[in-house]
C-alpha cells in the first residue's frame, strides 16, 4: 500500500485492547459483580460518571448522547445514577482507595448546581475518596452558569476538560456549535476564579470548511489562555454509527491531505509556545503533570483518552459507561430506557463486555505503550510475558509497508514513530490487534 493509502486506513482510537466493537453479551452483570467482589483490598479505583445528555447537538460529535429540552428525564437519570453507586460502593467495600474522579458525557454541566453537588457529596460518602484525588469534569462553556462554577469549585473540581474545536464562526455553523471565544475565556477565567486552574482545551481538526488558517487562528487563542493541557483530535466522520453526522456537508470535509497539514500547523504552533507533544494527540505544558508521566514513561491511556491515572482498576457508571477491570471490560447499557430497567430491578447495569486473555494482555501492553510513548520493545514485553522474543515476528514483517511510507522505525525487536509521524501511530498499533477487521468502516481515518 502507498502512503497515502495506509492513511486512509480506518484503524481504531485503542483507548482499550480489545476495543470496544468486540465487546460480547458472554460479559453479563454477574460476570461485573463477581469481578468487582474479586478485587484486592485496598486496589486503588477510578470513577468515571456519564451523563449523556446535551441540550444541542454538535453534529461532530461520536458520544453517547441525547438532546434534552427540559430537566425532568435528568432529574430522573440522577436517580439512577445514585442507586448505581449506591450499588457498586456496597460491593466494593474492600477499603478502595478512590484516586481519581470524572464526570463526562454528553454534557456533565447541564446538571442544576444543587444536583451536581448532591452526587458529588454521595460520591464522597459512598467511597474513600483521597485528599489528593484528580476530581475532573467536561465542561460545555457555552451555557456554564455561575451557580455551576460555584459548585465545582466547593465540590473539589481540580481539572476541567473544556471543549472548543474551533474558534471560526464558518466552521462553528458547520457543525452546528456556535461558540464565541469570549464565552471560552469567560468561562475559564470564572473556573480559575474558583481555584480550578489545572485546565484542558479540546479542539479538532478535519471539521467541514476548516482550513489549516483557521486551525493556525484557534490554537493562538487557545495559546493566549494558557491551559496547561489541549487534545487536537482529528474528526471522525462516520455517518453509518452516528446518524447526526449526516447532517454535516461531507463535501465540505477536507482531504487527508488538508488534515495531515493542519495537526502539522497544531504541533508546530504548541511546540514552539512551549507544549511538549505526547502520544497520538495531546500536548502539555512541560511542568504538567502528563508531561512529566510521558517523560518517565508512566502515561497510560483509557475510555477518556490520555491520563496520568494510574488506578489499576476504573469503575464507569451511568448509562453505556464503561468498566476497565483486571479481569476485564464491562459496558452499561447504553439506552436509558434500559439501564433504568435494570436499575429499578436493583440490578447492575452491565450489558456486555470482554474477559482478557493472556495474549490480550500482551498486545495491550505493546499497544499502550506505542499509543503513550510511540515506541516499544518487542523483545521485552515478551521476556516479561514469558514468551519466546520471536512471538511478534509476524508482526514485525507485516510492519514492511508501514515502515516504508515512513510511519515507523525498526531497529531489531525494537519500534519507534518518528515524531512528526505521531498521528499515523495508531496505523503501527493495529498491526498488533488480532480482533481488527480491515473490512469494516466502524473505525476512523488513521491520521
Amino acid at each position: 500500500m502507498s502512503r497515502a493509502e495506509l492513511l486512509a486506513s480506518r484503524v481504531p482510537r485503542y483507548t482499550s485492547y480489545p476495543t470496544a466493537p468486540h465487546f460480547h453479551a458472554g460479559v453479563n452483570a454477574s460476570t461485573y459483580e463477581s469481578w468487582l467482589r474479586q478485587l484486592p483490598a485496598g486496589l486503588p479505583l477510578s470513577l468515571y460518571v456519564h451523563i449523556p445528555f446535551c441540550d444541542t447537538l454538535c453534529w461532530f460529535c461520536g458520544c453517547h448522547t441525547k438532546v434534552v429540552n427540559s430537566y425532568s428525564p435528568v432529574a430522573s437519570y440522577l436517580e439512577l445514577v445514585r442507586s448505581e453507586l449506591s450499588r457498586v460502593s456496597a460491593i466494593t467495600r474492600h477499603g478502595h482507595p478512590v484516586t481519581h474522579i470524572h464526570f463526562g458525557g454528553g454534557s456533565p454541566t447541564l446538571l442544576k448546581s444543587e444536583d451536581f453537588a448532591d452526587i458529588a457529596a454521595q460520591i464522597r460518602r459512598d467511597f474513600p475518596v483521597t485528599r489528593d484525588a484528580e476530581f475532573a469534569i467536561e465542561i460545555d462553556p457555552r451555557r456554564l452558569s455561575d451557580a455551576m462554577i460555584a459548585a465545582l469549585g466547593k465540590a473539589g473540581v481540580n481539572r476541567a476538560s473544556i471543549g472548543v474545536q474551533d474558534i471560526d464562526p464558518v466552521v462553528q455553523r458547520a457543525v452546528n456549535r456556535i461558540q464565541p471565544f469570549e464565552t471560552t475565556k469567560a468561562v475559564i477565567e470564572k473556573l480559575r476564579a474558583v481555584g480550578i486552574d489545572n485546565l484542558n482545551v479540546d479542539i479538532m481538526y478535519g471539521l467541514p470548511r476548516q482550513t489549516v488558517l483557521h486551525v493556525a487562528k484557534t490554537i493562538e487563542a487557545m495559546i493566549s489562555l494558557k491551559p496547561n493541557r489541549l487534545a487536537v483530535f482529528g474528526y471522525a466522520h462516520v455517518p453509518h454509527l452516528k446518524r447526526h453526522m449526516a447532517l454535516i456537508d461531507a463535501n465540505a470535509l477536507p482531504s487527508t491531505e488538508e488534515r495531515i497539514a493542519q495537526f502539522g500547523q497544531a504541533q508546530r504552533a504548541l511546540v514552539a509556545a512551549g507544549y511538549v507533544p505526547i502520544g497520538l494527540d495531546h500536548f502539555a505544558l512541560r511542568q504538567d503533570q502528563m508531561a512529566i508521566a510521558a517523560l518517565n514513561g508512566a502515561l497510560n491511556r483509557n475510555f477518556q483518552g490520555y491520563t496520568t491515572d494510574a488506578a489499576p482498576a476504573l469503575i464507569g457508571v451511568g448509562a453505556s459507561a464503561i468498566s476497565s477491570l483486571p479481569q476485564g471490560y464491562a459496558q452499561n447499557e447504553s439506552g436509558v430506557p434500559r439501564y433504568r430497567e435494570l436499575i429499578k430491578a436493583s440490578k447492575l447495569p452491565t450489558a456486555k463486555g470482554v474477559a482478557l486473555t493472556a495474549e490480550d494482555r500482551v498486545r495491550r501492553r505493546v499497544i499502550e505503550r506505542l499509543m503513550c510513548s510511540l515506541k516499544v520493545d518487542l523483545a521485552v514485553i515478551a521476556r516479561e510475558s514469558g514468551l519466546a522474543p520471536d512471538h511478534f515476528s509476524r508482526e514485525l514483517a507485516a510492519l514492511g509497508e508501514v515502515e516504508k511510507a515512513g510511519f515507523v522505525v525498526i531497529d531489531g525487536w525494537k519500534l519507534s514513530v518518528p515524531p512528526g509521524e505521531r498521528s499515523a501511530v495508531r496505523l503501527v498499533a493495529a498491526i498488533f490487534d488480532e480482533y481488527l477487521d480491515r473490512t469494516a468502516a466502524r473505525h476512523a481515518l488513521a491520521v
